[in-house]
This record gives structure tokens, sequence and C-alpha cells, in this order.
């Protein structure tokens, strides 16, 4: 490796902006850039990143996910709004066109991409596109806020480059569902999602049954946590999940997708869960990528509504464990974020890079309780793909 990790970026991302109101507010993108700055985690030298900003995904990139046909249409949108075709999830309440659409979806997809090819060639180690993450955009359709899925080209592109076997961890809160579609039949790619239940929680889908298609039994993976999970059960649930299927399927790269949106106060959803928690499962996303994979991870960004309070830090977190320079939990806010906040979203900052919490969780394996809805929630996935990966549930 020629280096430790790279921070993907370019400032022209943060025009993925689909208007005022709508919850995906690319302020978030900006403050969690001058957060990552203000603490100074970028630059050369020990426990800094370079900054790389990579071309935009071109026709034949994109075309390894997605319709030719829904990338002309995207096109069209992008030249004139007002033409955009509902037919293909333009234009609607959750994803209204707007002009240059396509030229900034395929920019944020071209850092993922970049991302992949990085870590493949042995340049990096490790590399972050928080700005990434669009998990639900469909081959033909857009969809949940995504119009390019930039997790499902990163992991097309390896898969193009020669890696037989690839990780995807999605601990959005929102189920991973355009990343399971676009590989559902590839025995190549496991797919693994923990998200709030269905049941109460778009898109409706990720049910522990969802399992892969014919040639690729087991390789979609779906924890449904019931609404209200917090920190134990949350941290509970992906330990007894995810690093003994990364040990059975022995990857050759990690992707995951690090959506803040399971956080307490996100306006969207229903989970419990602390910024501490999420910084928890960071951090073992990146011990499993040198576990498993010689190192070779893609940490992308993903949903995530309370823009000033959560999104920033957690993927600044997120960056730095990247970077081999973790910030401490009780670390105060550097004094120039906080006016940088004030100025950009007119109101006050976090003070800590945390919130107080110590996450701690009892591990499955010592014992479930049969009456509990999480470790229902947790048994109903093991029983569902655990055989065919060889384990027991």
């Amino acid at each position: 490796m020629s280096g430790r990790a790279r921070l993907m970026w370019d400032e022209a991302v943060t025009g993925y902006d689909f208007g005022s109101g709508h919850p995906m507010d690319p302020v978030r993108l900006a403050l969690t850039r001058a957060l990552v700055e203000a603490f100074e985690l970028t630059g050369a030298g020990p426990g800094r990143v370079p900054v790389v900003a990579a071309r935009a995904a071109g026709e034949s990139t994109l075309r390894l996910v997605h319709r030719p046909d829904y990338i002309d249409a995207v096109r069209r949108a992008s030249a004139d709004p007002k033409s955009a075709d509902g037919g293909y999830g333009l234009g609607t309440e959750d994803d209204p066109a707007f002009e240059g659409m396509h030229e900034v979806s395929a920019l944020i997809a071209g850092q993922s991409v970049g991302a992949a090819e990085a870590v493949w060639h042995g340049e990096v180690e490790h590399a972050v596109n928080f700005a990434g993450g669009l998990h639900h955009a469909m081959p033909g359709a857009a969809s949940g806020f995504c119009v390019y899925n930039d997790p499902a080209l990163a992991i097309a592109r390896l898969l193009e480059l020669g890696a037989r076997r690839v990780a995807y961890v999605d601990v959005d809160v929102h189920h991973g569902d355009g990343v399971q579609a676009a590989f559902w039949d590839d025995p190549r790619v496991l797919t693994i999602s923990l998200h709030e239940h269905p049941r109460t929680l778009f898109p409706q889908t990720g049910w522990p049954e969802e399992t892969g298609g014919a040639a690729a039994e087991g390789g979609a993976v779906n924890v449904a946590l019931p609404a209200g999970t917090g920190d134990e059960g949350w941290l509970r649930a992906f330990h007894a999940v995810v690093p003994p299927l990364l040990a059975a399927f022995r990857p050759e790269v990690l992707v995951t997708q690090h959506g803040a949106d399971t956080h307490f106060e996100d306006p969207l959803a229903h989970l419990a869960v602390s910024l501490d928690a999420q910084r928890a499962v960071a951090e073992a996303c990146h011990e499993l990528a040198h576990e498993h994979t010689g190192g070779r991870w893609v940490a992308l960004g993903g949903g995530g509504y309370a823009v000033v309070d959560v999104v920033p830090r957690t993927w600044t977190h997120l960056v730095a464990l990247a970077a081999g320079a973790p910030i401490a939990p009780e670390t105060e806010t550097p004094q120039e974020w906080r006016h940088e906040v004030y100025r950009r979203a007119r109101q006050s900052a976090p003070l800590r890079m945390t919130d107080g919490r110590t996450p701690q969780w009892r591990d499955f394996d010592e014992g479930y309780d049969p009456a509990d809805r999480l470790d229902q929630a947790i048994l109903a996935t093991r029983r569902a793909v655990f055989p065919s990966h060889g384990l027991l549930p």
C-alpha cells in the first residue's frame, strides 16, 4: 500500500440539492467537510489523509448498474427539470428534478468508484466518500432521494476489475434495497443491511426472508430491527450477524454504508441510536476490514437528516478512523467550526464529539431471550441465511 487512506471530495457535490425544505440538505456535506478540516484530518503526514477529486462516472460506468433509458431520462430531466418523467421516479416529492442533476449525481458516483479503484489497486488501504451511500436508486428508477446508486456502482467496478468476493454492509436506518437488487443473483457479492423494520419505514423491504436469488442463495442478508431499538440492541444485532458472515464469506474488499439516520434525533425514522454507537460500528467495520480484507475498505455516507447535530460529527469520526487518527468522543468541537455552523445554519453547534453514551451490548451467542423482539429479529435473520454459509443459527 502506498498510503493509509484517502478522502474523496469535490466541492461541487454540494450541488446535489433537491431544493428548499427537502430533508436532503447539502449543508450536511459542507459542515462535515468543515469539521474534518477543523480537526486537521486532511493533508500530508501521519493521521492525515489526502483529499482527491475523482472524475464523474461516465456512461459506461453508469451502465454497470443503470439501464441506458434511465440514464437518458436523468439527462433529459437534468437539462429541463419540468420534463422529468415520473415513470422513472424523477420529478417526485422524494426526488424532485433540478438543473444539473445528472452531472452532480454522476460526480458523487465517480467519487465512490474512484474510492473503489484506489483501494483495489493498492494506492490506499481505506477510502471515504461521505457524500455517497445513495443506496435506494434502482437500475431503472430514482428512489428515496437517490438518483444514481454509487455503492452498487463501486461494487460493480470492483467486480469488473477482477474482485471475486465483495461484502457490502449497510447500517443506514433504511433498507439498502437498491444495492440488494443490483446483486440479487450474483454470488460474488454479499449484501448485509441492518435497518428499521419494513412495517414501520420506507422502503417497506428488507425482510429476513429476502435472502438472494436462486444463483446466490444467502447472498442477501436483512436484519429488520424493531422501532425504538437503541444502542445495546443495535450493536448486539450488528455483532450477532456481521462478523460471522464476513468470516465465512471471506471478502476481498469491504464496502460499508454509514447512514446517520439511525440516530435518536433523526426526524425521518424511529430508532434510538447514539452518535457513540455509530462511532463504535464504524470502528468495528474498520477492524473487520483489517481482519478479513487486508484493510481494503471503502466507506460511504448515506442518509441522515439531523444535518447539524448528528451528520457532521458521525462522518468526521468515520474519516478520523480511516485516517488512523481516531477522535476521542469527549473531544470538544473546534471553535471555528461552531462559528461556521452558526453562519450556515443559524443554530448552535454541538459542543463535543459525543452524546455522552458508553455503548455496551451482550453477545448473542451467550444466550438470547425468545420473547424479546430484538432477539427474535436477530434469530430470524440467522435462521434464514446462516445455513447457506455453513453456520449454525
